[in-house]
């Protein structure tokens, strides 16, 4: 046996393939990136003075959903904007979303609206903070930028002050959807901003396109462990693939799998401009899917766009999609994703889309069938769940196995039934039934061999 010091106890935690981590050996499998559903309009114009909604934040706050939203109240058309704001609404099911009144500010003459924000700054991106002993008045934060960053505290998400009049950094630019929130895992504040990767070039126009050839717009880190102070902001890494410009980020921490980190940067394309009489900028853009395992190094393995522009005219120009940062469990089979479709035009609005629950990428076999081993782990309780997905003659067969790729006595492949279904939290069984005697705590490897079938997730739980 293997001393387990080397090995990865992942005690109850849920695990995810979203990137090559766990796969050790592999025959006959791919790792598949799953594309959300568009589903129906979240928050759209009201015609009057909420118009062009963008650059939102949505959360579950114990017992109701929550958003927050960038929205225009004097409007008139493309490029003649004044007025922004940030406004809130919330839902009983992350799908249909009320405006309550609030009547904290005035817009187009009356206070009868769901604003709660009109600066200084704007695309407000609130978290509610979990840090031990932040003062009830902080509850909340927030940032939000003008040319720099400052930073907002509430003590219900509603009622908001600037936490300090100086900004709380200056090294921008910072014209994004800036993503900050208490990162559970480091115990510390992070913000995702934007940056510039390569040879930075002053942009002479937005119609000056050469000057990102040598140049990429890019994601910046900082941490602070007061909201106040921060690091020096710093580039993620995402190895030898820096050669695409990234707009947005909305990084987020995956609850249902601790240590885990997700982005979804909007991919911008700018020598492509499928309309000519466009006068905006120059581009399309699509949405990728990138993760990490500590915040700043992440994995960029899944090149395929994680979100296309779609059928929708209005979705192929420059920033024509966004994802919004926050992921929602709508129902225990659901996860639900926010996005900004026909930016710049008077029908902006932020869509609904869906994605199995943990259902970003899955290890995946043919009607050929295949399998792999995972490096050795240590783990805590009784049985072992798997999200899978099968047809209706795939299967999923699992052997565990000593440090050193013997399988042990009772868990082999012949000792493993082929399970079939479609499963968020099914439970793996071999002869002599799901549990799994005094495994925990031991090394071992894990031998997934499937068949017409999808493998998005595992995790050791108790029984």
């Amino acid at each position: 046996m293997s001393d387990i010091s080397q090995d990865r106890n992942i005690g109850t935690d849920r695990q995810l393939f979203v990137d090559e981590f766990w796969i050790d050996e592999a025959s006959g499998v791919v790792r598949r990136l799953h594309e959300p559903m568009r589903r129906e309009i979240a928050i759209e114009s009201n015609g009057t003075w909420d118009l062009m909604p963008s650059a939102g934040k949505f959360m579950w706050d114990g017992n109701r959903y929550r958003a927050w939203y960038r929205t225009e109240h004097e409007s008139e058309m493309v490029l003649k904007r004044s007025g922004f704001g940030t406004a809130y609404v919330e839902s009983d099911d992350g799908i249909t979303w009320s405006r309550p009144s609030l009547g904290l500010f005035e817009a187009n003459g009356s206070k009868a609206n769901n604003l709660v924000w009109m600066g200084p700054g704007a695309n407000m991106v609130p978290f509610l903070d979990p840090n031990p002993g932040v003062p009830d008045d902080e509850r909340y934060k927030a940032v939000v930028r003008t040319k720099d960053l400052l930073a907002l505290v509430s003590p219900d998400g509603v009622n908001w002050r600037l936490l300090q009049d100086e900004p709380i950094m200056t090294d921008g630019p910072f014209d994004t959807v800036n993503v900050a929130f208490w990162d559970t895992s480091r115990e510390e504040y992070v913000v995702y901003t934007r940056g510039v990767a390569g040879e930075a070039t002053q942009r002479k126009s937005k119609k000056d396109i050469s000057i990102w050839k040598e140049s990429y717009r890019w994601i910046r880190r900082s941490s602070s462990p007061d909201f106040i102070n921060w690091s020096p902001l710093e580039l993620i890494d995402t190895g030898d693939t820096i050669d695409e410009d990234f707009y947005t980020n909305a990084c987020i921490q995956y609850e249902r799998a601790p240590g885990t980190y997700l982005m979804f940067p909007s991919r911008y394309v700018v020598e492509r401009s499928p309309d000519p009489e466009w006068t905006y900028g120059h581009g399309v853009n699509d949405i990728v899917f990138m993760s990490s395992r500590d915040g700043l190094h992440f994995d960029r393995s899944m090149r395929d766009a994680f979100i296309r522009p779609g059928t929708d005219p209005n979705n192929w120009h420059d920033r024509g999609v966004y994802i919004e940062p926050g992921i929602l469990m709508t129902s225990p089979t659901e996860l639900s994703l926010y996005g900004m479709e026909n930016s710049h035009l008077a029908s902006q609005r932020i869509r609904r889309y869906s994605l199995r629950t943990d259902g970003f990428v899955s290890v995946n076999a043919g009607y050929a069938g295949g399998e792999f081993l995972t490096k050795s782990l240590v783990f805590e309780g009784g049985e072992l769940e798997m999200n899978y997905s099968t047809s209706a003659v795939g299967s999923v067969q699992v052997e565990i196995q000593d440090a050193e790729g013997h399988a042990l006595p009772g868990y082999g492949l012949a000792d493993c039934p082929e399970k079939f279904g479609d499963e968020i939290e099914g439970v793996m069984s071999w002869n002599t039934g799901s549990g799994l005697g005094d495994l925990a705590g031991r090394s071992v490897r894990l031998r997934f061999v499937l068949k017409d079938a999808d493998l998005y997730a595992f995790r050791f739980r108790n029984r």
